[in-house]
């Protein structure tokens, strides 16, 4: 087994199995929401806005619908400190201990692999030692990438994110985010060129 990796900011997930899955792999302070009940819990809201603005936190909820509504919630309830978006790719399957699959059919965040979980922390910059410069991607330099605002810029997005292990419900606003946390608009062309065969870009 791998050493667990330390990471100063907080990490925010859902349920109480993510936290154990994350406990094996990271050395951290883990917060739970309960799912949609940290709507309506105060208490917890107020130690998340807390960490956010002493160490940060990290908010990694799972790849379905409901994991981006809970994501959304937070990111507009805190307004001030640190906040890191990592997200897992979506993948089909079902948790051992379920007896059926949730209902779009992606795992969640206690069902992905040890390296899947490290290379999403990785790539949001969770484990540098200060906060990454952010890069300069909107909407407008993807584009110039035929990545919006073209007839078939919804396959070229998906095929972007499958290839990327993002999840498919990325939004462009959300793509800009993560796509800002690994280079800048300069670079863009070349990460492109690393994730996309050459007939996919524009």
């Amino acid at each position: 087994m791998k050493p667990r990796r330390k990471i100063t900011p907080a990490i925010i997930v859902e349920g109480k199995y993510d936290k154990i899955r994350l406990d094996s792999v990271v050395d951290a302070v883990i917060l739970v929401t309960g799912g949609f009940r940290i709507y309506h819990n105060a208490e917890q809201l107020a130690l998340i806005r807390h960490y956010a603005e002493t160490t940060g936190i990290v908010i990694l909820t799972d790849a379905d619908a409901a994991g981006f509504q809970i994501r959304s919630y937070l990111k507009s309830t805190i307004r001030s400190g640190t906040i890191y978006h990592v997200y897992i790719p979506g993948i089909h399957g079902k948790e051992q201990r379920k007896r059926l699959p949730s209902a779009e059919g992606l795992l969640g965040v206690e069902g992905m692999d040890s390296d899947t979980l490290t290379l999403a922390l990785e790539r949001a910059g969770v484990f540098d030692a200060a906060p990454r410069k952010r890069g300069d991607i909107t909407p407008a330099v993807l584009y110039q990438y035929g990545l919006t605002g073209t007839a078939d810029c919804t396959e070229r997005r998906a095929a972007l994110l499958h290839a990327m292990r993002l999840p498919p419900h990325l939004s462009v606003k959300g793509l800009c985010e993560v796509l800002s946390t690994m280079t800048d608009a300069d670079g863009l062309e070349k990460l492109l060129a690393h994730y996309l065969p050459e007939e996919e870009q524009s």
